[in-house]
């Protein structure tokens, strides 16, 4: 009995791999989707004048009461006074946030708006790719899921389990496609967005990272999934010829 239950035991543990690394590509994927960490960076920023008693770097400070004078700019540049100020920024996919000068907090606009006109109809497929990465994804691991837990035969389980690797790895190339239009969008409005957001340094963020980690779980996911599958096609044909050749011994040499 114990050779019988030793496959058994390691679809199980096939299953539930497969089933674990699907769910943390959907959590990764959900994640980094409602996230506004795709893209982080700093943006050089003018100073604004100084108000009332303003005291500190974050501000231009004159003593004449025509601070505001052309005379006063024209000031700055000949005495080099720095101008600009950097500030932190994030963007994702929904929008971009940057720290605000002499106050707490962010300041954030729609990503979408910042897009280029020409480039917005690929961010709405990206946007659109990775919510259908996501509904595949929640579809396979309901699958994976009903597999484990719940199939009457061994035929049901290896029916499912050929579609759920299905569903999962067209989810991955779903994420792929998506990951890499956003990624062209974003250096796109880099180039050629408002000047008032344009990043003066820029790198990608954490949750670029997980979104690829997302797609690196998924495709782990999809292929473990696959070699279960194949590899219980290759016990069911191993075990009908075993009972092949053990019919045509008895049918040759008969018990007495």
């Amino acid at each position: 009995r114990m050779p019988a239950s030793i496959p058994e035991a390691d679809r199980w543990h096939r299953s539930s791999a497969a089933f674990s690394l699907s769910f943390l590509s959907l959590v990764f994927s959900i994640t980094a989707f409602i996230s506004s960490h795709w893209c982080e960076g700093t943006r050089k920023v003018a100073k604004p004048f100084c108000k009332g008693d303003s005291k500190g770097d974050l501000c231009i400070r004159f003593n004449s009461p025509d601070g505001n004078s052309s005379q006063a700019v024209q000031y700055i540049w000949e005495t080099g006074d720095d101008k600009f100020v950097e500030r932190n920024f994030h963007a994702g996919i929904w929008y971009s946030c940057e720290e605000m000068i002499n106050e707490d907090g962010e300041k954030c606009r729609s990503f979408i708006s910042l897009t280029p006109a020409s480039d917005r109809g690929v961010l709405w497929l990206s946007i659109v790719a990775e919510l259908l990465y996501v509904v595949l994804l929640l579809t396979g691991n309901i699958l994976m899921s009903v597999e484990i837990f719940y199939y009457s035969s061994v035929i049901d389980g290896l029916k499912i389990n050929a579609f759920s690797a299905v569903v999962t790895v067209l989810a991955g190339l779903l994420g792929m496609v998506a990951h890499m239009m956003y990624t062209t969008v974003f250096q796109m409005t880099v180039n050629l967005g408002p000047e008032d957001w344009r990043p003066h340094t820029w790198d990608y963020g954490w949750s670029y990272g997980l979104a690829w980690t997302s797609f690196a779980c998924c495709m782990a996911a999809a292929v473990t999934t696959i070699n279960k599958y194949t590899k219980t096609i290759l016990e069911f044909k191993h075990k009908r010829k075993k009972l092949e050749r053990s019919f045509k011994i008895q049918y040759n040499f008969p018990d007495h």
